[in-house]
């Protein structure tokens, strides 16, 4: 007689964990809010009855995020949103400390919550969530993406080089071509940093092509030193990226976004195959080639002398303190200035007396950690790179968590990105990698990266909402088996 099979019946729903979520959205909403007061008792000694304003407003916001997700991912993991929330938040507060500190001294208190770089980030964090609830509504299942990974590519390859072929006034900030810029060349109305939506677009590219050719990449020629390297023909792809990365750096004068797109293929690479060859090879070959661009530069200069200038400035910034190297200097003077627990919120001096000029330029943005640095000391930066690492964590437990190989490429691939991009950028203002043009992710001022990285965050919640979502036993989905309630309660039925 054949086996008996036992199909489920009633099964305990599991908890979605959305309370818990909310919970935690709210605890971050007050610490942006203490923080928010902070600075206004510190710039005006008293805390004004509207400080509360952009705050609530955030919070708003981050509450439709909240409940589109109970309705859209009801299983997604609950801590990604308010550990990005808390940093998005304080990211609004800092450039509300900047627009007091533009304003004299005598008009702070009277200062609207309505103007300033502060409510531009508002509205950007606005449309960035919504443009993460529309993909979320959209991608109903993350490996759809699949279907499109070759149009994807294309779409990323060519956001990444439409910088590079502008001309320079249309394309450059600060030597790095990393933007599109509409509008004079000084104050331009609007730009768009296209590389930051090129990195979800190549992502899901790689994901795809690296499930499809595993087994391949993964085939070992040579073991030296207990480690398999792979064969001399499988390292195609791994040479084209490199190459393509290499005129990232030469064409578009940026180590860090150059460093990004690579760094994030060979983590990805090795991801798919479990090689640790493949790091070895990805590190090999790009700090050779940044090697070979720095003394290119310094013999020929042309399209190198920019990184050799770069190179230059982070060897020793103070030699040039008065010029190039103003920015690191005034960067590193803060982060020193700050020490071990700041100086405290709002009491940083980040404009010169006559309000006309930034002592660190660039702080709502790039410098963005620096400044924050002066203010919260190390401790404080500690604390908010852990939260950092919380969600790059989150990411890839949802990438252990699902069941099918794409998934687990995409967003372990994303989660280490996100990682990067914030090594690459406070390694730069801390001169412990050249200074780079990339923003600090949800934190920076700006409207390209911050939609960038909010639907980065959409899909992490999507994938790990299909990791975490319960199937019943004999179904065909992807998730975590849900246990019956009570052994007696499942109905079993017999099939001969």
């Amino acid at each position: 007689m054949p086996t008996p099979v036992v199909t489920t019946g009633s099964v305990r729903r599991p908890r979605t964990r959305r309370n818990v979520e909310l919970a935690l959205l709210i605890f971050a909403m007050i610490v942006v809010a203490l923080y928010s007061a902070s600075v206004e008792a510190g710039m005006i000694q008293k805390v004004t009855p509207d400080f509360w304003v952009p705050i609530g407003a955030t919070f708003v916001i981050f509450l439709g995020m909240h409940f589109a997700i109970r309705w859209l991912a009801p299983y997604a993991d609950p801590v990604l949103l308010p550990a990005v929330a808390l940093i998005n938040g304080l990211g609004v507060a800092f450039l509300r400390r900047l627009d007091l500190g533009a304003a004299a001294a005598a008009e702070r208190a009277d200062l609207s919550p309505f103007t300033g770089d502060s409510v531009r980030q508002l509205f950007w964090t606005a449309a960035a969530v919504v443009g993460a609830v529309v993909l979320l509504f959209l991608m109903r299942d993350h490996k759809s993406l699949s279907r499109y990974a070759y149009t994807l590519g294309l779409v990323g390859i060519v956001l990444v080089l439409i910088p590079a072929v502008l001309p320079a006034r249309f394309s450059a900030i600060n030597g790095a071509k990393l933007w599109i810029k509409v509008g004079p060349e000084d104050d331009p109305f609007f730009s768009i940093q296209p590389g930051e939506f090129a990195k979800i677009c190549l992502l899901s590219f790689f994901a795809y092509y690296l499930v499809r050719k595993r087994e391949v990449l993964s085939l070992a020629a040579k073991r030296i030193a207990g480690i398999d390297f792979p064969r001399a023909r499988d390292l195609g792809p791994v040479l084209v990226v490199w190459l393509v990365s290499l005129m990232v750096l030469i064409f578009e004068k940026d180590l860090g976004t150059s460093l990004l797109y690579f760094g994030m293929f060979v983590v990805t690479l090795y991801i798919a195959t479990e090689r640790v060859s493949w790091l070895i090879i990805g590190l090999l070959l790009f700090f050779g080639g940044a090697i070979s661009a720095y003394f290119l530069g310094a013999s020929i200069g042309g399209p190198f002398a920019n990184f050799y200038d770069r190179a230059n400035i982070w060897l020793d910034p103070f030699a040039t303190a008065d010029t190039t190297g103003y920015q690191l200097v005034q960067s590193l003077l803060g982060l020193g200035t700050g020490g071990m627990f700041g100086v405290g919120p709002g009491a940083g001096l980040p404009y010169l007396e006559d309000y006309d000029q930034y002592v660190l330029p660039a702080v709502h943005n790039d410098f963005v950690f620096a400044g924050l640095g002066e203010e919260i000391g190390l401790f404080g930066l500690t604390a908010l790179l852990a939260v950092y690492l919380l969600i790059v964590e989150r990411g890839l437990r949802a990438a252990i968590t699902v069941r099918d190989s794409f998934g687990k490429l995409l967003t372990g691939g994303l989660s280490f990105t996100l990682g990067l991009q914030v090594f690459v950028i406070i390694g730069g203002i801390s001169q412990l990698i050249p200074l780079t043009g990339q923003t600090t992710p949800f934190l920076s001022a700006g409207g390209s990266s911050l939609m960038a990285n909010w639907l980065l965050v959409a899909v992490l919640l999507r994938v790990s909402d299909a990791g975490r979502t319960p199937v019943t036993l004999g179904s065909g989905g992807g998730g975590v088996v849900a246990p019956p309630q009570k052994l007696a309660e499942i109905p079993t039925e017999v099939v001969r």
